[in-house]
């Protein structure tokens, strides 16, 4: 269903498929234990970035590494993942930034290209997103690019430190991907 070579990309960044030697590169973004509160994986340490990293090398999810075109610079991930050729769905997720890449539009523009991938060349019914139902910048994301609130799954993600999260589905369909492309003006 998805291509684990794809590379994705805009006039501003690349997405390419992670490969062992960003874990290194990546730690200097994501040393931060703060950053990781409400994520599954604590990406402060080498050995919990090659733990996220694991199911990316085993082909389980095509994660990316987010790459600024012009600098050649690494700015954090991204993912395709929860595959389901029969049902003609995938999901976007694993995400996250570096602090110096935030609120710059880059997410925007991952999702962009993604969506545009899944609805106009895999010809996908449904992508979804999901995160913390707590994690209000990611939720506010979701939102800004006109994905759909679905619902809550309690108690459904064990998280570092032994929280467990509320979960919180969104989603577009393929009959809403011309109004979301158009309305974010894609």
């Amino acid at each position: 269903m998805v291509d684990f070579n794809l590379v994705l990309q805009n006039e501003n960044i690349v997405l390419r498929p992670l490969v062992p030697e960003d874990l290194e590169l990546m730690l200097s973004l994501t040393s931060d234990p703060e950053m990781w509160k409400y994520y599954t994986h604590d990406l402060s340490t080498l050995e919990g970035l090659k733990s996220w990293a694991d199911p990316a090398f085993d082909q389980e999810r095509l994660q990316f590494g987010v790459i600024d075109k012009e600098k050649g610079e690494l700015m954090g991930s991204t993912a395709f993942g929860n595959f389901s050729p029969r049902d003609l769905r995938l999901e976007i997720g694993w995400t996250w930034l570096g602090k110096a890449f935030q609120s710059q539009g880059i997410n925007q523009q991952m999702k962009q290209l993604m969506l545009t991938y899944c609805f106009e060349v895999l010809d996908l019914e449904r992508v979804e997103f999901k995160t913390d139902v707590l994690n209000k910048q990611a939720r506010q994301s979701l939102r800004n690019i006109n994905a759909i609130e679905e619902g809550v799954l309690r108690s459904h993600t064990l998280m570092t430190k032994g929280r467990r999260r509320d979960t919180i589905y969104y989603s577009i369909l393929k009959d809403e991907w011309g109004y979301v492309k158009k309305e974010n003006e894609w």
